[in-house]
């Protein structure tokens, strides 16, 4: 059996930006993270020590947002590739990095991508 960890709204500051200033002042960004694994002795032995540990992976996202990138596209490849590294029982990642209140010239929200592995 097959089940998903969905890690939401992780908001950090970091310095990712095709500008350099972007690279000197930060901005705000949120990743979210969709994991599929197989469920295994998880569930049946209460086993946490055999379960994807959430909060591990919420330290590599941290880790992996201290390291300065001109695209998110590029943030979220690290991600993943670091997440599946740690935990090869991972069948598929889904990352979603979000640049909040980008410098497009105009009022944004948000402006993300979504990658999947």
């Amino acid at each position: 059996m097959l089940y998903t960890i969905r890690l939401q709204e992780m908001e950090f500051r970091a310095y990712h930006g095709c500008y350099d200033l972007e690279q000197i002042v930060g901005n705000r960004f949120v990743v979210e993270l969709t994991i599929t694994t197989e469920l295994g002795a998880v569930a049946d032995e209460d086993a946490v020590e055999k379960a994807v540990n959430y909060l591990t992976v919420y330290e590599i996202v941290r880790e992996v947002m201290r390291i300065k990138c001109r695209t998110i596209e590029r943030v979220a490849q690290n991600i993943i590739h670091a997440v599946k590294e740690q935990f090869p029982q991972i069948m598929e990642v889904e990352c979603s990095v979000a640049k909040l209140a980008p410098p497009l010239g105009g009022k944004v929200g948000r402006v993300s991508v979504v990658l999947k592995e």
